[in-house]
C-alpha cells in the first residue's frame, strides 16, 4: 500500500487555493480598511459642496418657486423631486445632486454625489450589496480562508513550524482579538 504524503498536498492544496484567494484577498483588505473608517469619511461616495448665489425669489406657491428657482439657477434637467424644510428654504433633487437654496437672500449650495473609483465596487462586493450568487462565493471565499488558515499551520516543520514558535504566535492570533472583546465589552 502506497503512503499518502498528506503535507505534500496540504502545501500542493495551501499554495494553489492561496493564489486563487489573492485577488479577492486584496479587495477585501481595501475595502476593510476603508469601511472600517466610516465615521471619519463615506468609503463608497465623495461629497462636493459647491456655493452658489442668485437673487432672492419670490413665490407663493411651491410649484411656483420650483419652476423660479429652476429658471434662475439656468437648470434645464428636470428634478426628481423637491420640498421646503422652512418657509425660506427650498432643496431640489436631482441624480446624484442636490440643490440647497434660500430664496430670500439667494445664497445655496450643490451638493454633488459622486461614486469613488474602485472603492464604490470593491465595498459593494466586501458588504454583500450584490446578493444572490455573490453570497455563495463569498461564503466559498470565506471557507478558503478558513482552509488557508488551518493548513498554513502545518506548511512548516521543526522550530519554525507548529512545533516551535508556530504555536506561540497561533496562540497571540487568538489572544489579540479576545483581549479587544474583554476591554471594548
Amino acid at each position: 500500500m502506497k503512503k499518502i504524503h498528506w503535507r505534500k498536498w496540504n502545501n500542493i492544496l495551501h499554495r494553489d487555493i492561496g493564489y486563487l484567494a489573492v485577488g479577492l484577498t486584496i479587495i477585501y483588505a481595501i475595502s476593510g480598511i476603508a469601511v472600517n473608517h466610516v465615521e471619519d469619511w463615506n468609503p463608497s461616495y465623495e461629497i462636493r459642496r459647491v456655493p452658489v448665489q442668485t437673487t432672492p425669489i419670490k413665490a407663493e406657491r411651491h410649484d411656483e418657486l420650483l419652476q423660479a428657482v429652476l429658471q434662475k439657477m439656468n437648470i434645464a434637467e428636470q428634478p426628481e423631486s423637491s420640498f421646503r424644510p422652512s418657509p425660506k428654504e427650498i432643496h431640489v433633487f436631482f441624480k446624484n445632486k442636490t440643490l440647497k437654496l434660500d430664496v430670500l437672500s439667494g445664497k445655496g449650495e450643490w451638493e454633488i454625489v459622486e461614486k469613488r473609483p474602485l472603492l464604490y465596487e470593491f465595498n459593494y462586493l466586501h458588504l454583500n450589496h450584490a446578493k444572490r450568487w455573490w453570497t455563495y462565493f463569498a461564503d466559498l471565499y470565506a471557507v478558503a480562508l478558513l482552509f488557508l488558515a488551518i493548513s498554513g499551520m502545518f506548511v512548516l516543520k521543526g522550530k519554525n513550524g507548529l512545533a516551535g514558535r508556530g504555536k506561540w504566535l497561533t496562540a497571540i492570533g487568538f489572544l489579540i482579538p479576545i483581549f479587544f472583546l474583554i476591554v471594548y465589552n
